[in-house]
């Protein structure tokens, strides 16, 4: 019996092949970190190799082009803080690195970074390649991996060596919460930021004193605050701000870049500028959210319980209603 004769190839003109590949938008509004003008820009294999007036430039052939009048251009965004398919207090965070970077994409976002966070214990590099075996087959959008110090030993620190110089890895995350858990004490601290100085890597600090909040915890439960309120309760801003003054403290002293994850106070905000300005601007970042910039903890007290436990984070929404307009200001110093 005769083999079925196969389906012809689709054969693609060479200008529609181009068409993939080229791309030219027009009139646009184009909007960079340093300013805005009005320009064309020409975008060669993933590549921006142009922008600027159309009159000075000849758009090659078989270009896709974009007419943007009336629209800004920018380019796109980083996210540098995300936690896909994150196993946390028993349970998982809802996107995974499928549904996360679709919508990152839909969003204008084109790269993200999320965390590596290793049980305690746990091989740095065996936690990474368990993270990189669950994002590889799913994301749609480029990404890159910090990885988190959970515990400390000199295991750590070789293993922090070969991330840096094999694997990639520039940024390292420590958590001064979530005590028995992920909290490390200030002398591993001042070691892991010592060895990101020696790797010319940046470390990375959840800023929040953990021992406080355990206390705190316990006082709460014991008179019986259990909804969504004892959050934001058992970690106030002064256990916020505290733990950040001295965050950036111990980087100092270990001459090491620190970038704060997630400033959610005007207490906490106030002690990153100070920092900022003691050590002239260098070496100290701080990094706030969005939910901090367009809501507030008042929320925790909602009657409906799911309500209230939607906006549950760590660190907190502030009580303070003008907390967001307080941390936009900062953000634009």
């Amino acid at each position: 019996m005769a083999s079925p004769t196969p389906a012809p190839v689709k054969k693609v003109p060479i200008h529609l092949q181009s068409a993939q590949n080229r791309l030219y938008i027009k009139r646009g509004h184009v909007v960079n970190h340093d300013g805005m003008q009005q320009a064309d820009v020409y975008i060669e294999d993933g590549t921006v190799r142009y922008v600027g007036s159309g009159a000075d430039f000849v758009v090659p052939g078989g270009c896709r082009t974009i007419d943007a009048t009336g629209k800004l251009v920018m380019p796109g965004g980083i996210d540098p803080h995300t936690h896909f398919q994150l196993e946390f207090g028993g349970t998982v965070s809802v996107d995974d690195f499928y549904k996360g970077t679709k919508a990152a994409v839909a969003g204008g976002t084109t790269t993200i970074l999320d965390f590596v966070l290793p049980k305690k214990g746990e091989s740095l590099l065996e936690a990474y390649d368990a993270w990189r075996a669950r994002a590889d087959p799913k994301v749609v959008c480029d990404y890159g991996l910090h990885v988190g110090i959970t515990w400390w030993s000199k295991s750590v620190r070789d293993e922090m060596r070969i991330l840096c110089q094999e694997r990639g890895v520039n940024s390292f995350k420590c958590f001064m919460a979530y005590k028995g858990l992920y909290q490390l004490n200030d002398s591993e601290l001042y070691e892991v930021f010592e060895t990101c100085k020696e790797l010319g890597a940046v470390a990375m600090v959840h800023a929040e004193n953990g021992d406080i909040i355990a206390k705190n915890v316990t006082k709460l439960l014991t008179e019986g605050v259990t909804g969504p309120e004892g959050h934001e309760l058992s970690r106030s801003e002064e256990v916020e701000a505290e733990a950040t003054n001295r965050a950036c403290v111990i980087a100092h002293q270990a001459h090491c870049p620190l970038y704060v994850v997630h400033v959610m106070s005007k207490s906490a905000g106030i002690e990153v500028a100070r920092a900022r300005r003691r050590y002239n601007g260098t070496g100290i970042f701080g990094e706030t959210l969005a939910a901090a910039l367009g809501t507030d903890g008042t929320h925790y007290h909602d009657k409906c319980w799911h309500h209230a436990a939607a906006h549950v984070l760590s660190p907190p929404l502030r009580p303070d209603p003008t907390t967001p307009e307080f941390l936009m200001k900062l953000l634009a110093q």
